[in-house]
């Protein structure tokens, strides 16, 4: 009966095992930071909390786990890209969200992926990031602008030449600090207006829709 000669090489490598949660837990630090940090107490969105941290870990890994792998890069992005086109396109995202899903998106590639840097090196970028969000975020000379759509009945005021009597008119009857409004579609027959405004307002700009049109009536 012949000898079997068994590999000595463990089934586990631990100490990739440990280099990969180690970096994972690094990343989810900083991204946890950014999301929790810096875009929640402006924004308090569940569900984009949600999104962002789970993008964060989908990207992580995938980049981290081809690493043996000639197209990497090209090809985790452009599963993303495949993503994004399916999912994001059909929902309102604002600037903002948009913003910040991609500095996640940049973040998770360079801690999964610049495996030949040292951790300081890491924490370093992770901190200009971290920086420029902040300041960004926080710039006093800027202001912050929100939009609404509004359907506005009286028709008489969507004149150019009565536009600071209507701005008069939304800011008694919504309460808001309005800046300037927009007109869009206009109806005679109901006489009715859609018209989106600008306010000065704290928190980020709603997500609504852009398009300045009625919706279709279902007949």
């Amino acid at each position: 009966m012949e000898d079997f000669e068994f590999m000595d090489t463990p089934l586990i490598d631990t100490g990739d095992m440990g280099q990969l949660l180690v970096r994972f837990l690094f990343n989810m630090f900083f991204v946890w930071v950014i999301i929790h940090k810096l875009y929640w107490p402006k924004s308090h969105r569940r569900d984009y909390y949600f999104t962002f941290a789970l993008i964060s870990v989908s990207i992580f890994f995938l980049i981290y786990l081809l690493g043996g792998v000639k197209i990497k890069v090209g090809f985790a992005l452009g599963l993303f890209a495949i993503f994004g086109i399916i999912r994001y396109r059909t929902e309102s995202m604002s600037v903002r969200e948009m913003t910040y899903l991609f500095v996640i998106i940049a973040v998770s590639v360079i801690n999964a992926l610049a495996v030949t840097l040292s951790y300081l090196e890491l924490v370093v970028t992770n901190l200009i990031f971290l920086v420029c969000i902040r300041l960004c975020e926080d710039i006093p000379w800027l202001r912050h602008v929100s939009e609404k759509l509004v359907i506005y009945d009286r028709i008489e005021l969507i004149h150019p030449d009565r536009r600071s009597e209507m701005i008069e008119d939304l800011k008694q009857r919504l309460g808001l600090d309005i800046i300037r409004v927009e007109v869009g579609a206009v109806d005679f027959l109901r006489d009715t207006a859609m018209i989106k405004i600008y306010y000065e307002g704290e928190g980020p700009s709603n997500t609504v829709n852009h398009l300045l049109k009625f919706p279709k009536e279902n007949k």
